[in-house]
């Protein structure tokens, strides 16, 4: 199975809904916000009006008070409304701001968070290392403090699985497993991942302990069906992807469904 393949059923099964709302280049200074602050943010994906003028009326509150709480506090809503507008680079930005300000556990879990959101729709790899550091900054606050959160522990996992230290990523996913078999974030990607590796007899075990936790996981069906296909096992496979069909009825899902349901004419 060619790798880009494997991306496109990643893509079409796990970010499908949110496939044109790539994210805007992150705010780095504030000259660059004030440049910015008269313009409607922009994105493959059209802001409505009522969100475009709420995000342009908060901005220019935010850039003329000081540096206080109330501050903070516009630049935790413009997190949300950013976040709302699929614009992820500005709320991780807007979000740190907050943060910096804040020092509490909400205002950590928030701006990594939307760092995390934004590293995972970031298509440059040195953009990608740069937002994946800031999310395991912020992400790495609430673990400091409670190690078994296990949903941060995954996120922060993620982040490294296109770092440098890929294995670092992966010992952190098997961490979480072994604290909860049944984490279903873990246990897709690490189906994922067993399947870009070739591993197809590691894949299908955890797609199967996926499905078994989960039987609507679209994607882990989804995932599933490739790791059959590669295994040579047509007949699975099709059950597999024509379950997808079944189960979500998104046109580019069921198109993904389509092209590999040909592969096994």
């Amino acid at each position: 199975m060619l790798k880009t393949r494997i991306i496109l059923v990643i893509v079409a099964g796990l970010l499908i809904w949110l496939i044109f709302l790539l994210p805007k280049s992150v705010v780095e200074n504030e000259s660059q916000l004030k440049e910015e602050a008269a313009s409607t943010p922009s994105s493959h994906k059209e802001v409505p009006a009522t969100l475009s003028v709420s995000i342009r009326s908060v901005r220019a509150q935010f850039t003329e008070s000081p540096a206080n709480q109330k501050n903070a506090i516009f630049a935790d809503s413009l997190r949300t409304l950013y976040t709302q507008a699929g614009q992820f680079d500005s709320a991780a930005w807007f979000a740190e701001r907050a943060a910096t300000f804040f020092n509490t556990s909400e205002s950590y879990l928030n701006a990594g968070s939307s760092y995390y959101e934004a590293y995972s729709f970031a298509m440059e790899p040195a953009k990608q290392e740069q937002l994946a550091e800031k999310a395991r900054f912020w992400l790495g606050k609430i673990l400091d403090a409670d190690p078994k959160n296990l949903e941060v522990k995954t996120k922060v996992a993620m982040t490294y699985l296109g770092s440098k230290a890929p294995m670092q990523g992966i010992t952190m996913m098997r961490e979480v497993l072994a604290e909860d078999p049944k984490n279903e974030f873990a246990l897709f990607n690490m189906g994922m991942l067993s399947i870009q590796s070739g591993q197809y007899d590691r894949a299908l075990e955890r797609l199967e302990e996926l499905i078994k936790v989960n039987p609507n996981h679209v994607q882990g069906h989804l995932l599933l069906g490739v790791a059959y296909m590669n295994k040579g096992n047509k007949g699975k496979a099709r059950e597999q992807f024509e379950l997808v069909k079944k189960l979500d009825k998104d046109p580019a899902v069921q198109s993904t469904a389509d092209s590999y349901l040909k592969d096994l004419e």
